[in-house]
């Protein structure tokens, strides 16, 4: 059965740092794109960054610089390394293969100014 978890969201202030985790199961990530989108309330959902199978990462203009996506083939896991955190950033994070076959349920990431 294929799953994806995600975790690692919570309440932090502005200028922290978090890492979100996507630990998958019944599939092998490294033999998918997989990204991580997000949603904040009353918004659509957004691109935020995307690993590809050779491991290149692609991100969303609004975390540029700030986020960093990678990957554990090992622990079969991807990650989201966020820094320097705005009260913009607040959102349901999703992680999900590149072609959006598979999504997990999402972590709540709030920032505080």
């Amino acid at each position: 059965q294929v799953q994806l978890v995600e975790s690692g969201g919570g309440l932090v202030q502005a200028g922290d740092s978090l890492r979100l985790s996507c630990a998958a199961s019944g599939f092998t990530v490294s033999s998918y794109g997989m990204k991580w989108d997000r949603q904040a309330p009353g918004k659509e959902r957004e691109f935020v960054a995307l690993i590809n199978i050779g491991g290149k990462p692609f991100y969303g203009g609004s975390v540029q610089g700030r986020f960093t996506i990678s990957r554990d083939n090992a622990k079969n896991t991807v990650y989201l390394q966020m820094t320097s955190l705005k009260p913009e950033d607040t959102a349901v994070y999703y992680c999900a293969t590149s072609g959006e076959r598979y999504w997990g349920q999402g972590t709540q990431v709030t920032v505080s100014s």
